[in-house]
Formats: structure tokens, sequence, C-alpha cells
């Protein structure tokens, strides 16, 4: 909850970007569609920021994801499962949709079937219709670089907006906490892409 949380949103914070911390659902089962529960609660999630946005003071047309390993997962998830909620209407914030306006995916998991050859999974429908994504992997991930290069290929050829960032070294799990590798500036790399896509405008 802190290295892929709280410190994420102090970071965000310290950007002028609010940031809402979801607590989702982990079943052993691993991700949708082998369970729903972790896809649910980020679709309830985004909808829920969606219908408060005027009580929380927010862009009800800006409203990003941003996740790292599983979280990543989640991020690609609900950026291409939000056209039917899976589950049962709870308010009228499930009448809204649950498309993210854009998607940071940091060391993402299970984008890639390494028992097909690092085939892309093809539970993420990409389609031009997916939100702007930037994505963030090390070369020599225990969880496979595959996974984000092979989301980006997806992206890149359904047109839709993307930026890969990959790098040599920097393992797994390094979250936002500084180190000597190249890959702790990937931080400053965001800033200037949601700059570019225009969620964020100029200097914070």
């Amino acid at each position: 909850m802190d290295l892929e949380g709280t410190e994420v949103c102090e970071w965000l914070n310290s950007r002028g970007v609010a940031c809402f911390l979801l607590k989702y659902r982990v079943p052993g089962t691993g991700p949708y569609p082998k369970s729903a529960a972790a896809l649910e609660d980020a679709q309830r999630a985004v909808g829920m920021v969606r219908a408060r946005a005027g009580e929380w003071k927010v862009d009800p047309k800006k409203i990003g994801v941003l996740g790292f390993s599983a979280g990543g997962h989640l991020a690609a998830a609900v950026s291409t499962h939000y056209e039917t909620r899976l589950y049962a209407k709870v308010d009228s914030a499930d009448e809204l949709s649950c498309r993210p306006d854009f998607a940071v995916v940091v060391y993402p998991g299970e984008l890639a079937d390494p028992k097909k050859g690092m085939e892309f999974s093809a539970d993420i429908p990409v389609t031009k219709d997916t939100p702007p994504t930037f994505l963030v992997q090390a070369e020599d991930d225990s969880v496979h670089v595959e996974n984000a290069v092979s989301y980006f290929l997806a992206l890149k050829g359904a047109g839709v907006p993307t930026e890969l960032h990959v790098y040599a070294e920097g393992g797994h799990g390094y979250g936002l906490r500084r180190t000597k590798l190249p890959v702790t500036g990937w931080p400053d790399l965001v800033d200037e892409w949601m700059k570019t896509i225009g969620v964020t405008t100029g200097a914070q």
C-alpha cells in the first residue's frame, strides 16, 4: 500500500494531480477472466470518481488509472473492459462510463503468455477506443518485459496513442523509490507525457 500506493499518491499530488488509491481484491485464481473481482473493483472505482467529480473537484474527462505489476494488468484490463459492468448495478455511478481517459502501466504481468511464446493475451481486447497509454518495464524484469512490449504493439496496431520505455536494468517492484539505474527516472517521463496528452498543463 505504500510502495505502489500512498507514495504514488504523494508524487501525483506534488504535481497537482488528485489521486484515489484503490485497495482491490486479488483472488488467488488469477486476473480476469479467471476471476472478475479485481476488474469489478476497478470498474466501480472509475465510475465512482466520475460520479463524484464535482464534489471532489476533479475533471470527469481526465480520469486515469495507474498500476504496477498485477495492478498494471488491472489498468490494462479496465482500459479494455469498460462497456459492460461485470457486477449488478449498485447506484447511479454505475450508469456512467468506467472507461479511463488515460492509463499508466508499470512493469505489468500476465499480458503476454509464456506458454504461447509470449503471445499477447486475448483477454485484453485492445481497440481504437482503448485510452492513451504509457508503458514502462525493465528488460531484466523477472515478470518478462514482453508484457509491456506486446501491449504496446497491440495498442500501436489499433492506432491508440501510446508511449513505451524499456530499460536494460531495473528488475521488478521498484515503484518510485530512487535507485542508481536509469529506470528510476520514469516518473519524470510520465510528467511530460501527461502534459502532451493534455491531462496536465505546464510545470507544477
